[in-house]
């Protein structure tokens, strides 16, 4: 990390990376959405655009052209095509690990707001999880949208960083802390779950890459007890209430989806349809990878 952006001493080099990442603002969605035209097989140029979007900003949209758009099987072939290999098996998965979500009650659920049609707050996925079981790369797949509603907004965490760092440097050490940012214990029917869970906010991972773990919801997480730890988590919450050419908004149609190296999102809230077979129909899977920096397959020369 010593000639990283990321090292708050090395003020050169973050100040070239951080002109770099912010001239490409605002975003166009057209320059985040990839079509395939055959989800069976994506081709290396579909692929190579999905790699390059994702190294630029963390995250990329794509379209599929055709072919069953509820298929799940097309969902695992294109996390795995982008090096996504370790799906974390959490508490609400289905069977394969992919999570399906959709406006729902059963065990184990709770009152989590992913299972309703409610607002759904700033975060990454899997803030509460073990450190070694980090969730860094996510694929979300729609294979029904809302009648109403569902928004999606993103924001890459590495800008967010930018605007905290700016802000006052001060705030990053204060979030790269080992206790920045716990979560409760989760109690279902007075069994533990899991465990409370402390870290840091801020990480550099081995290979260099930023990771963020947060949420902004106010009852479900305990923050340091530091006055720059509180500071930088109140400027968060202002940076969601403004307008900011920073924050991608769009909603998933069916057969769209969402690949990340888990930046930050939220969702508004929507209207589902009366009808059983048009109910808002979302699969998640949560990795611990990151999106490779390349997997294309080499061709074999005519």
């Amino acid at each position: 990390m010593s000639n990283s952006p990321f090292n708050i001493k090395h003020l050169d080099t973050y100040q070239q990376w951080r002109k770099k990442k912010l001239s490409a603002y605002p975003l166009a969605i057209d320059s985040l959405l990839t079509p395939i035209a055959n989800p069976e097989a994506p081709t290396n140029d579909e692929l190579g655009r999905i790699l390059e979007t994702c190294r630029q900003h963390n995250l990329a949209l794509y379209r599929f052209e055709q072919g069953n758009l509820r298929s799940k099987q097309l969902v695992h072939r294109m996390g795995a095509a982008i090096g996504l290999q370790r799906l974390d098996n959490n508490l609400c998965a289905d069977e394969d690990s992919l999570t399906s979500l959709h406006v729902t009650s059963h065990a184990g659920q709770h009152d989590y707001i992913p299972y309703t049609d409610k607002k759904l707050s700033w975060h990454t996925d899997g803030y509460y999880n073990l450190p070694e079981e980090q969730i860094h790369g996510m694929v979300l797949h729609c294979a029904q949208h809302a009648t109403e509603g569902g928004e999606s907004w993103l924001m890459d965490h590495e800008i967010a960083y930018i605007l905290l760092r700016d802000a006052n440097p001060d705030y990053i050490m204060a979030l790269m802390h080992p206790n920045a940012f716990t979560i409760p214990a989760n109690i279902l029917n007075g069994s533990v779950v899991r465990p409370e869970q402390s870290g840091p906010v801020f990480s550099v991972t081995a290979a260099g890459n930023l990771h963020m773990r947060y949420s902004a919801r106010q009852h479900n997480v305990i923050w340091r007890d530091d006055p720059l730890t509180h500071a930088a988590a109140q400027f968060l919450l202002n940076v969601w209430e403004q307008d900011s050419p920073y924050k991608i908004r769009y909603t998933l149609q069916a057969g769209e989806g969402l690949v990340c190296n888990n930046v930050l999102h939220c969702r508004t809230a929507f209207v589902d349809s009366n009808e059983p077979e048009h109910k808002r129909l979302l699969y998640r899977g949560r990795y611990y990878d990151r999106i490779a920096k390349t997997n294309l397959v080499q061709e074999t020369p005519c």
